[in-house]
């Protein structure tokens, strides 16, 4: 059974997304969930599927303390899912290939540093786009800018708000997410 552990900073809908599909799978398991927000709704979700929570600073994740944990298990895929901070060298030098990252938007387009959810939505209607979507990427030493693994578009119209991009772009992770993630680990 492969490990998955799942990086996450607020309300956890993607990770909870994640764990409730591979709960019966065969193929693998979400071993644990990883936050840097002590107050972040994740947690309380991933207690209500028994899964550990690992719960740390800033400095914590810099220094080896955060690696040291990730190492303990051993996983064999480190998810991103709605996680906020930069991700260390030192991790993605240990896991090369082996962390995935889960963008609201069409890299490389609306990425890098402070270009995260409600930011991006509003960005896309503001410059008036026609379409936006998800972008699934293997994670590197830069926001944004790891190999693209699978993208998703979906048309915008008029009428659309940030808040409805929100939702679209909600629906896509949802269905898209997990599949994903499950394709990886079978290759």
């Amino acid at each position: 059974m492969k490990k998955i552990i799942v990086f996450a900073s607020g309300s956890g809908t993607n990770a909870e997304n994640i764990i409730k599909y591979f709960a019966a799978s065969k193929i693998a398991n979400v071993v644990s969930v990883f936050t840097n927000n002590a107050s972040a709704k994740v947690i309380e979700r991933a207690k209500n599927h028994q899964i550990p929570v690992e719960i740390f600073s800033k400095n914590e994740l810099l220094d080896r303390n955060v690696l040291q944990k990730i190492q303990e298990i051993d996983p064999d895929l480190i998810v991103l899912a709605g996680f906020l901070l930069k991700f260390p060298e030192n991790i993605i030098e240990q896991y090369p290939n082996k962390i995935i990252n889960i963008h609201p938007a069409l890299l490389p387009n609306y990425g890098g540093k402070g270009m995260y959810g409600m930011h991006i939505h509003r960005a896309i209607i503001n410059n008036k786009e026609k379409e936006t979507g998800i972008s699934i990427h293997y994670v590197n030493e830069n926001y944004d800018e790891g190999g693209i693994i699978f993208q998703q578009n979906i048309a915008l119209t008029d009428d659309d708000t940030p808040e409805t991009v929100a939702e679209k772009i909600h629906e896509l992770e949802q269905k898209h997410f997990p599949e994903i993630i499950q394709t990886i680990l079978e290759q």
